[in-house]
């Protein structure tokens, strides 16, 4: 009988256990499903935030990210020119351990330490926009606006306008931004080997104040009189522009070709502005979120795509074309990646 007891004695602890050992063994299981199932976090950061040029970029990858069930970190600095806090930004996404980060740089060069940062702990990384000196490849990738056909449209939009003979003055050239030093050489390529009786007869620096900006163009009205067409490489170059414009009334005749408007170009309001070049920020931010997603699945994406820019005027802006560019409707437009486009 006592041995009995203890035989009895030992199952019920040993059955105690077991039911134990059963329940962390559930807890382990389910822990696991849970880690393989963890929600992807991709970063995405803008050079600036606020304007409609990169909020365009912003309904991109939400687009993209809804479907998939992936979480967006959306963060940028305050000003396109606040490159230190860009730099922390990017930090910050390394030090978290987001699953991909998309990157329009501020300025290419102090960048590149950050982005590598980035690739060193093994995050997929894609730059938007303008580009890196950095080349693709591995868990870097590049979706960039087509500078070359930008300055390209800039330049043949001139030579329509003065019928192949007249003055130009190209405004907004900065150094720090790869893509605007691609289009300000493309634009003047262009004219040099097609429009011989074109002449470039002011180059300016440009920058992210605009009113440095429209102090640079109100003194390059006055040192060219017979001006007849200002190519502004910069959307804060254009606002200081038109700017200078509407304080010389008298200058109404000089046209503006603008580039990356940060909003619905003001056509209206506006009468010197000719027209915009504009950046598909919107495909871009898809197109980047689509990418890692495709990237993080084991799946083959390109190095490199390059998207042309559109040359928006008077008699398309209200295209759907156009309008879908700055839409921020997130049910619009959705797209797939696909390794045959």
């Amino acid at each position: 009988m006592n041995k009995l007891c203890q035989y009895g004695h030992l199952w019920g602890r040993n059955k105690s256990c077991l039911g134990v050992a059963g329940l962390a063994c559930v807890l382990v299981l389910w822990a696991s499903a849970c880690r393989s199932h963890r929600q992807v976090r991709i970063a995405v950061i803008p050079q600036t935030e606020g304007t409609l040029f990169w909020e365009a970029a912003h309904t991109g990858t939400e687009d993209a990210a809804d479907p998939a069930g992936i979480f967006i970190y959306w963060k940028a600095p305050t000003r396109e020119d606040d490159v230190e806090a860009q730099i922390a930004l990017v930090d910050r996404v390394v030090d978290n351990n987001y699953q991909g980060l998309v990157l329009a740089p501020d300025q290419a060069l102090s960048l590149i330490m950050p982005v590598r940062r980035a690739l060193a702990h093994g995050i997929p990384t894609v730059i938007i926009g303008s580009p890196l000196p950095i080349p693709a490849g591995g868990n870097l990738s590049y979706i960039l606006n087509d500078d070359v056909d930008g300055g390209r449209l800039a330049a043949e939009r001139v030579a329509g306008l003065l019928n192949g003979h007249g003055t130009v003055a190209l405004l907004g050239i900065n150094p720090d931004i790869t893509g605007i030093m691609i289009r300000a050489r493309a634009f003047e390529q262009v004219l040099a080997q097609n429009y011989p009786g074109i002449r470039i007869v002011e180059e300016r620096m440009g920058s992210f104040n605009v009113p440095h900006e429209q102090q640079v163009a109100e003194d390059a009205l006055r040192a060219n009189p017979d001006l007849d067409v200002i190519v502004a490489l910069m959307s804060t170059t254009v606002d200081g522009t038109l700017s200078a414009l509407d304080t010389t009334p008298e200058r109404h005749s000089v046209k503006v070709i603008g580039f990356d408007d940060a909003g619905l170009p003001p056509f209206d309001q506006k009468r010197s502005l000719d027209s915009v070049i504009q950046e598909d920020t919107r495909s871009m931010g898809q197109q980047a979120i689509e990418l890692i997603h495709s990237r993080l699945l084991g799946q083959s994406v390109p190095a490199t795509v390059h998207l042309h820019p559109k040359l928006i005027t008077r008699n398309n802006i209200d295209t759907p074309e156009v309008r879908l560019m700055f839409s921020q409707d997130w049910t619009l437009g959705r797209w797939r990646w696909s390794s045959a486009q």
